[in-house]
């Protein structure tokens, strides 16, 4: 039986998004080992059939000494558990594991799933991490980008040179996010934001922009669903709250969110980076209209004018003027939006797209790997 270890830096990245990944490997009789902090989802992959292993991962931090622990451990780990191939995600995981990989000369692929934070920042840190990426990426057996433009950018910036593939981001499930029924006619207007709370996922404009709409509409709701992930907010949203601008559902599962989307009228998602946006599918493919920032990672997500709006990252009065012209629409064009971009999840982005990447070069790596002896 051939193992594969897969890394990632949190339960989220591989529960809500790869678990059809994991059920189809272990359908194909591969040993799945995951291995991340441990979290709530964490019983429920071993119920897949995975083996799980615990990890302490600094996801935001770069002090040099964690840095080389992880390194270490990412070794160790490898040499207890001896992969035949290993799959990594997210930024720590895809650069460290990689270059453990590398040491003990075990194949491996890469999921580039954005630029992160840091590329918004601080230039030398920037500098420091393609680097980092360039030596991590050298020897990958596929690099899977989840937008065109971090494909484009890693390939102009020659840090990936070697097979790369565009995938449609982590692709939908569209069983579990099925097509609902648009609320009817003359129900309360309901907007959504599911993301962590925290500034770069744009809830500074998204706030701003609020609170004028309902000064001016006034009969429209505002939700968001997410935990607190920069700890400034928990004040500001609380004030939001008791002002009535903002209703607000704290954390709830991928299940629970599909009933919050589906009793809203659009999403909002007003960030400044992604790789690919999993909740503008998520919701598209419930039916919902979308607005969101106009950025890679998003714009893929949605057909302007057809399926959502997109605005100016980072201006809360395009984000406003964006909303208003959606309020102001008559009703059977805001449901038949939500249509349209139903049919486009359901062409472009359905979650069997990125399995059967996935499977195809799963194969072939190990293949070449046996064949190199």
């Amino acid at each position: 039986m051939k193992t594969i270890l897969i890394l990632a830096n949190d339960e989220t990245t591989i529960y809500n998004f790869r678990r059809e990944l994991l059920r189809r490997l272990v359908q194909e009789k591969y040993r799945v080992v995951v291995c991340f902090p441990e979290g709530g989802k964490t019983q429920n992959i071993i119920d897949i059939g995975c083996e799980f292993l615990d990890i302490v991962i600094s996801r935001h931090g770069i002090n040099p000494v964690n840095e080389i622990k992880l390194l270490l451990e990412y070794r160790r780990i490898l040499k207890a558990v001896k992969p035949d191939l290993v799959l990594t995600y997210t930024i720590k995981p895809n650069i460290y594991g990689s270059l453990a990989c590398q040491l003990a000369k075990v194949p491996y692929i890469n999921n580039v799933t954005g630029l992160g934070s840091v590329f918004a920042k601080r230039k030398a840190l920037q500098k420091f991490l393609l680097f980092l990426q360039k030596r991590a990426y050298k020897q990958s057996n596929c690099v899977f980008f989840q937008n065109k433009d971090n494909y484009l950018f890693f390939q102009n910036k020659g840090i990936v040179t070697g097979n790369m593939r565009h995938i449609p981001g982590s692709g939908v499930n569209l069983g579990l996010h099925k097509f609902e029924e648009y609320p009817p006619e003359g129900a309360m207007l309901k907007f959504i934001t599911v993301s962590r709370v925290r500034a770069d996922k744009g809830f500074n404009e998204l706030f701003e922009a609020a609170k004028r709409i309902k000064c001016k509409y006034g009969q429209v709701e505002f939700h968001v669903v997410g935990w607190f992930e920069e700890q400034v907010y928990e004040s500001i949203v609380q004030q939001l709250v008791n002002e009535k601008i903002l209703i607000y559902h704290g954390i709830k599962s991928q299940e629970e969110v599909h009933y919050f989307i589906k009793e809203c009228h659009c999403l909002v998602h007003p960030s400044h980076h992604e790789g690919m946006a999993n909740v503008l599918l998520e919701g598209a493919a419930c039916g919902r209209p979308v607005i969101a920032s106009a950025i890679p990672g998003c714009q893929e997500a949605f057909e302007e004018g057809i399926s959502g709006f997109g605005f100016e990252v980072k201006d809360d009065m395009d984000l406003e003027n964006k909303l208003a012209r959606f309020i102001e629409m008559p009703y059977l064009e805001k449901a038949k939006m939500g249509w349209a971009g139903r049919q486009k999840i359901e062409k472009e982005f359905d979650r069997n797209i990125v399995v059967n990447a996935y499977l195809e070069e799963i194969e072939k790596a190990i293949g070449n790997h046996i064949k190199k002896g």
